[in-house]
């Protein structure tokens, strides 16, 4: 039994680690559904359950310190590739279709809280807003939401599960629609010749971005994130704050907005803030799932069937908007994945339609960063209300 600080939060890095490596080495049909930041958290959950390590002082003291300071550290570096005025150049359907999903996800939590409301456990509506933020965003703006909104680690389990098996399906179910794209255009009226001219620019202009990462690369963004970070938390923790804008909440907000002005200077043009960003998540994911256990998630197939209802909410809503608009398949699909799946599948879609379209997926997975987390909290505001 882990008893050290040190060996609790070295452990987890290390079954981080190696689970990405995994991953990537042999890939195939498992990991494509069952993505490698999600079997981090059942399987550290299974550890926590069979009493791997032990709750001591050391060992929550390590937990607190690290997850409080990595949050906006990551936070800051994910926004760092969320430039504004790329994302303008999308063009006022590609923006009305991201916002339309982003929209319509938000009312399907709303609708599905309402109708079950009698049968969930009580700040349930907690781990809706930490699961809103991913499905505005990605994995990243879960934790910020989390972190937050102070969302027990037994719930966040509960958001996690639908962020693996409902959002598995939506892929599936999207990535089969693609040979309906005409059929789809046809009904809705759309006009698809703008398209293929922005992806043909967003890619001109990824061709001069600097790929390879230095050594200065990495060590200046990771000394700039958790200076940001500890700047941030100390500020947050001087702010008025209420039973929903906690000392956390406003440190949230404030690298948020640091990092969206961040995107617009040379700091974002410098290689190596994914890969930091993204060892700072898997990092946190390790350690929230590491104070959760399997014994709390009595309520599974519950959340699971309101994964669907709410994804089927979406789907009706962005339709008529598609409907209304005169948006094609490919944009409805890509601003639904950019949302729910972010970084890690709206690309793959879009390169379902052709390849050349791949930039707009990454640009608009990257408007996710942006919106999540407030989405999130102003959806888990709605719901505390309700």
């Amino acid at each position: 039994m882990i008893t050290s600080g040190f060996t609790y939060v070295a452990f987890l890095i290390f079954f981080a680690g190696l689970t990405v490596w995994i991953e990537k080495k042999y890939g195939g049909k498992f990991f494509k559904y069952v993505p490698a930041v999600v079997l981090i958290y059942l399987i550290a959950m299974l550890f926590s359950t069979f009493g791997l390590w032990q709750k001591t002082d050391e060992v929550n003291a390590s937990y607190s310190i690290l997850k409080s300071n990595l949050l906006p550290a990551m936070i800051f570096l994910m926004l760092l590739k969320c430039d504004l005025r790329k994302i303008l150049k999308l063009g006022p359907k590609m923006l009305l279709a991201f916002f339309g999903a982003a929209i319509s996800i938000g009312i399907g939590f709303i609708v599905t809280y309402l109708v079950f409301k009698g049968m969930y456990e009580a700040e349930t509506w907690k781990a809706f807003a930490a699961l809103c933020g991913s499905w505005m965003g990605g994995t990243g703006n879960m934790v910020a939401v989390q972190g937050a909104l102070n969302v027990s680690d037994a719930k966040l389990g509960y958001a996690l599960l639908m962020d693996s098996i409902n959002y598995s399906i939506w892929v599936m179910i999207l990535l089969a629609m693609v040979p309906h794209a005409l059929k789809f255009a046809k009904w809705t009226k759309a006009d698809t010749s703008v398209i293929d001219e922005i992806g043909e620019n967003l890619a001109k202009e990824q061709e001069n971005t600097r790929k390879n990462i230095e050594f200065a690369d990495l060590i200046f963004l990771l000394g700039t994130s958790l200076f940001i970070s500890a700047i941030a938390t100390f500020i947050g923790g001087k702010l008025p704050q209420s039973d929903f804008l906690s000392g956390t909440t406003w440190t949230v907000i404030i690298v948020t907005i640091l990092g969206v002005i961040g995107a617009m200077t040379p700091i974002a043009k410098i290689p190596g803030s994914s890969q930091i960003s993204n060892t700072m998540l898997y990092t946190i994911v390790g350690l929230i799932a590491s104070r959760a256990n399997f014994a709390e998630l009595t309520q599974a197939p519950l959340y699971i069937i309101s994964g669907f209802m709410i994804l089927g909410i979406h789907a009706l809503v962005l339709a008529i908007i598609a409907k209304l608009f005169k948006l094609d398949l490919f944009t409805c699909g890509v601003a639904s994945l950019a949302n729910i799946g972010g970084v890690a599948s709206a690309p793959i879609l879009a390169a379902a339609y052709s390849e050349a379209l791949i930039p707009i997926g990454v640009l608009m997975s990257m408007m996710g960063y942006i919106v999540g987390t407030g989405g999130g909290l102003l959806v888990g505001k709605i719901l505390s209300i309700l």
